[in-house]
């Protein structure tokens, strides 16, 4: 079966701003001290009335004006979110209504900051079995929901956002835009990375998750390349998930990705969970860092220990 590619990207930020100095306000933190440890200058916040879908429905429509297709021939749609509050109808059929996107299958998936990645494998898999022809693959997350903003350890690293992709069939002479997914988890260290309890609270082991992602993932970022018939050296861009710019310049460098423009949108938008990729990927090409065909590695991995990656070619 022919391949997939990415024909438009967009994205979408809430207008609040929250500085590191009107974090020093809440906590006992400064702008020093966040900037030393985890790179961030700035996150933005969606208020009480933005919930995700609305974060994801306004991605989702920049990318399909971008990618100039309508609403209607949209047959798929899979949101990556791990903050939806509520159960059903799920964020997928949310933003379908939103964008009147008739009846297309619809699905959520939580892999938490490697969600658009696993995302956008599976509609590429549909795509390819002939399940569906046209996807919108979104990551949102509106993580301000889920932190506790008394706990500086935490409460300085999240954002909200949200990141969209249209994906949709190669033609037949066409080279896949979508390489092979490489996938996995560390199921026994599920703890590292969590959003548990009523109300739901973001935490994590700090220590532990820099040490497995700056040792444990070069060498599958590496595998990826490889799977797509690539090496490091011939990628245009990295997009790593958003988590740490003292986790994401280290795992750059390890790749060997030494002509690559690497992502660091986490200094002004923070860790935006299953947003920071596409996030990340729709700014590069808005700001014409990278040119429509270039290789471009794009991996998530974070909440669960989960991570996937894949090498796709910029729309």
């Amino acid at each position: 079966m022919p391949g997939s590619r990415i024909a438009a990207v967009g994205h979408y930020q809430p207008a609040k701003v929250l500085t590191n100095e009107d974090l020093a306000g809440l906590v006992d933190t400064s702008d020093e001290w966040i900037r030393s440890r985890v790179g961030i200058r700035t996150r933005h916040l969606a208020g009480p009335g933005e919930p995700v879908d609305e974060l994801a429905a306004h991605a989702a429509a920049k990318a399909l004006a971008s990618a100039g297709r309508p609403p209607s021939s949209v047959d798929l749609v899979v949101v990556a979110t791990s903050t939806a509050i509520d159960r059903s109808p799920n964020m997928a059929a949310r933003v379908a209504a939103r964008l009147g996107l008739g009846s297309p299958a619809a699905m959520d998936v939580n892999v938490v900051c490697a969600g658009f990645t696993h995302a956008l494998a599976t509609a590429d898999h549909a795509v390819r079995a002939g399940a569906a022809s046209r996807a919108l693959v979104i990551g949102a997350d509106k993580m301000s929901d889920v932190t506790d903003w008394n706990d500086r350890s935490t409460c300085v690293l999240v954002g909200d956002g949200a990141g969209a992709a249209v994906v949709e069939a190669c033609a037949e002479d066409e080279e896949a835009g979508i390489g092979p997914v490489l996938w996995g988890s560390v199921p026994e260290m599920g703890h590292a990375v969590r959003i548990e309890g009523t109300p739901p609270r973001f935490a994590q082991e700090g220590q532990s998750v820099y040490r497995w992602a700056t040792t444990q993932l070069p060498p599958l970022a590496r595998a990826t390349c490889e799977r797509a018939g690539l090496t490091p050296a011939d990628l245009a861009a990295v997009v790593l998930h958003q988590a740490n710019l003292r986790i994401v310049e280290p795992l750059a460098e390890r790749i060997g990705a030494v002509n690559a423009v690497v992502a660091r949108d986490v200094v002004d938008s923070g860790n935006t969970s299953a947003a920071s990729v596409p996030l990340a990927l729709s700014k590069l090409v808005e700001r014409g860092e990278i040119s429509k065909g270039d290789p471009v590695l794009l991996f998530g991995f974070g909440g669960n220990l989960s991570y996937a990656g894949q090498v796709v070619r910029c729309p």
